[in-house]
């Protein structure tokens, strides 16, 4: 017993209830022992059957003991025993308190076998603080993965910071740790401290915290959540049954730390709240279908975005609460709109409080920095392999949808975690088993992480930002794809810009540009972005991207709009682009509203924006083959001369269609040819040039006949006229 005693004191011990707590003697013995450890203590009583026994001070250090009719306390199958201790510290103040070495381990082996393997998908529920009850005793259990630490300890205001104060217990060869601390309330604040192999002392947050300290703070914060009423049952009942693929998804991508400031307090974030009550009304004004969130995840550094995530259960404290956020996205719920975060798995800071060599080794990275570490953003690489870290991001993924009522998942640098050497040199990696460059531990991880969350939560979006030609992302697993429901089309958005960006006049030498996406847009099911990354480092917003004076620069982006509305595939537009912010997007201050004050073609422009969605929305056309061949076919691919395309959109009844012309050049053109699929009539019924947006052309009540002749590639044409930097739409009359 000494040698343990000397361990514990040493604060060295992996299993502190062997010596503290109740200790009974031997089966003839009469008596029973029982320790504790209290550093700051003057003195130490038992209370037991209402009397106090003074406890005897056994080591300078702390330990205090007393031996007693074992009669006196509970069989050891009985737990907790009846006791307390009352404790009188060296300064005079006087506490009570439950032993927390009084109880038996509490995580269950089929829950520890089942992190171990890979597979306990609700391990939020068990890891890090869970506030509850244990044999009629309130508290906080706590539990950490640490596989290859010597020691964990609880530290906190509640002890003084001491790690020797409540050593945590190894719970065998999980890696898990655990220790019940009765007492501990909500928003107690507490880290672990963690001694490694080599005797180093990290002091580390707690991977699975839910809520935490304020940056640059970084404890983390007791946290329940399930006090919160959600009046959401109505969209989630809904949302089971529904097919994304063939609905209208128009999405408004936030980051909600400067979407609005405080107006009397510019450096202060608006909480979930309190953006409940501005951007909401906002983006249903708008016509928007979906948010997404940039992370809203803990993170140290403003400048990151979200993107380097700390504390990846953890809603950030710059944003309120967490039931600050859970009422943003009930109240999103109930004016139909969707809320989607951007989740980042593929990497995490090397902040030395987080998941950096968490236990002083390469817990949740690989040790091999060419695997496990990212050169071009200074982070580390998750070990996909690890079935414990793949458990982890799973359950983080499903914690998100189930606590927070989530409708999606927009999964960050997809492209960086399918290749070993992306951002890589020669040299620099490691070839996979088969010689080849694909990370095999990352597809499947993605795979397994697609057919979980489909089972679980069928209705869920899951969305990769991909910017490769990797093939499946969006085809089931078990199919040989990724299992993801949706693509980014990063070749869409990367071909248009540039497109957009040159001069008129010599577009026709690009024409390839407008039409090569058609080639693929079948492949995946696609979402069309314009999205943060193109509006910051000197990539200039989107309407200065655009050439020509002012009024030509408004009909640009018009136009750059309307042809993305119409284009196969669901959208996503950055917030500011609506209304053409001029300036670039900076993380650090509001948007620039103040243009909207009195400015008609900023004002004209989200005018634009909010009719753009109408018209989408109420046209099945532009919306329910998105994903599907059938839904396009070219009407006029080939005028490269004048800059011009057109094609049709159909839905599922080919009756119901749209035919869309759009015009690149700031020249009109008077009696076009313009392509038809049918001999019907049609008429005019959207024009990005019209007055009311700022155009030149007023609205065009034409009906247009057809003539049955083949023209390009449609069997029936008509004739229009075009305005300048303009798309045209026609529909059967």
């Amino acid at each position: 017993m000494n040698e343990q005693i000397d361990r514990l004191l040493r604060a060295e011990h992996y299993d502190p209830f062997k010596v503290l707590g109740v200790h009974f003697n031997g089966k003839e013995d009469a008596t029973a022992t029982i320790r504790c450890l209290q550093p700051h203590a003057h003195k130490v009583l038992l209370l037991i059957d209402d009397r106090e026994i003074p406890m005897i001070k056994i080591r300078e250090e702390g330990l205090f003991e007393v031996s007693i009719d074992r009669k006196k306390i509970a069989d050891s199958e009985l737990d907790p025993y009846n006791y307390q201790y009352k404790i009188t510290y060296n300064d005079g103040v006087e506490q009570t308190i439950n032993d927390p070495y009084r109880f038996m381990p509490i995580l269950g082996e089929e829950d520890r076998f089942l992190f171990n393997f890979g597979t306990n998908y609700e391990l939020y529920k068990h890891m890090g603080a869970q506030p509850g009850m244990y044999s009629k005793i309130t508290g906080t259990i706590f539990r950490v993965w640490a596989p290859s630490a010597s020691r964990v300890s609880l530290i906190g205001d509640f002890n003084g910071w001491d790690g020797r104060v409540h050593p945590m217990r190894s719970l065998e060869r999980s890696g898990i740790w655990e220790l019940f601390i009765p007492g501990i309330e909500e928003n107690e604040i507490y880290k672990f401290e963690i001694r490694t192999l080599s005797g180093k002392i990290l002091t580390k947050s707690d991977p699975f915290q839910f809520y935490g300290e304020h940056r640059p703070k970084t404890a983390s914060m007791v946290r329940y959540l399930d006090h919160y009423q959600w009046n959401d049952q109505k969209w989630q009942k809904s949302r089971k049954s529904r097919n994304p693929y063939d609905e209208a998804m128009s999405i408004y991508e936030v980051h909600p730390g400067s979407w609005q400031r405080d107006p009397s307090n510019p450096e202060r974030f608006l909480t979930f709240r309190e953006l409940a009550d501005k951007l909401i009304p906002y983006v249903q004004k708008l016509g928007f279908t979906h948010i997404e969130l940039m992370p809203v995840m803990e993170h140290p550094l403003d400048e990151s975005w979200g993107y380097q995530v700390t504390g990846p259960f953890s809603l950030s404290s710059r944003y309120g609460t967490p039931e600050d956020f859970m009422y943003f996205v009930d109240t999103c719920h109930q004016q139909n709109i969707g809320v989607i975060l951007d989740w980042v798995p593929a990497h995490f800071p090397k902040d030395e409080h987080s998941l950096a060599r968490f236990d002083g080794t390469a817990l949740y990275e690989h040790e091999d920095p060419r695997k496990g570490a990212h050169p071009e953003w200074g982070t580390y690489i998750y070990n996909y392999g690890r079935k414990e870290v793949s458990n982890f991001l799973i359950a983080n993924a499903l914690f998100w949808l189930d606590k927070y009522h989530i409708d999606g998942l927009r999964v960050d640098a997809v492209a960086s975690m399918l290749y070993l050497d992306y951002s890589r040199n020669e040299g620099e990696w490691i070839p996979n088993n088969y010689g080849g460059r694909e990370n095999l531990e990352a597809i499947e991880f993605l795979r397994h992480l697609n057919s979980i969350i489909y089972d679980r939560y069928p209705g869920t979006l899951m969305i990769a930002e991909e910017s490769t030609s990797f093939y499946g992302v969006s085809k089931p697993a078990d199919a040989g794809g990724l299992g993801f429901g949706f693509k980014w089309n990063m070749g869409w958005m990367n071909d248009t810009l540039s497109y957009f960006e040159k001069d008129p006049i010599y577009r026709k030498f690009h024409h390839n540009s407008l039409t090569f996406s058609i080639m693929y847009a079948f492949s995946e099911n696609f979402i069309l972005p314009l999205s943060h990354d193109e509006v910051v480092h000197g990539k200039r917003s989107l309407i200065d991207k655009m050439p020509g004076d002012l009024n030509q620069k408004f009909a640009n982006l018009r136009l750059l709009f309307v042809s993305m509305w119409m284009h196969p595939g669901k959208k996503l537009l950055f917030m500011g682009d609506e209304f053409g912010q001029w300036s670039e997007w900076k993380c650090k201050q509001s948007l620039d509203f103040h243009l909207l004050q009195d400015n008609e073609l900023h004002n004209d422009m989200l005018l634009f924006i909010g009719k753009l969605n109408e018209f989408y929305k109420e046209n099945a056309s532009l919306w329910e083959q998105d994903c599907h061949h059938e839904g396009f076919q070219w009407m006029d691919l080939e005028d490269r001369e004048n800059s011009i395309i057109s094609y049709a959109r159909y839905a599922k009844d080919r009756k119901d269609h749209l035919v869309c012309l759009f015009n690149f050049t700031p020249q009109t053109f008077f009696d076009y040819k313009m392509g038809l699929p049918s001999g019907s009539n049609y008429e005019q019924v959207f024009c990005s040039d019209q007055n009311r947006f700022a155009g030149s052309s007023s609205i065009n009540k034409i009906v247009y006949k057809s003539i049955h002749e083949r023209y390009a590639q449609a069997e029936y044409h008509t004739h229009v006229t075009v305005p300048p930097l303009a798309g045209i739409i026609l529909k059967p009359y």
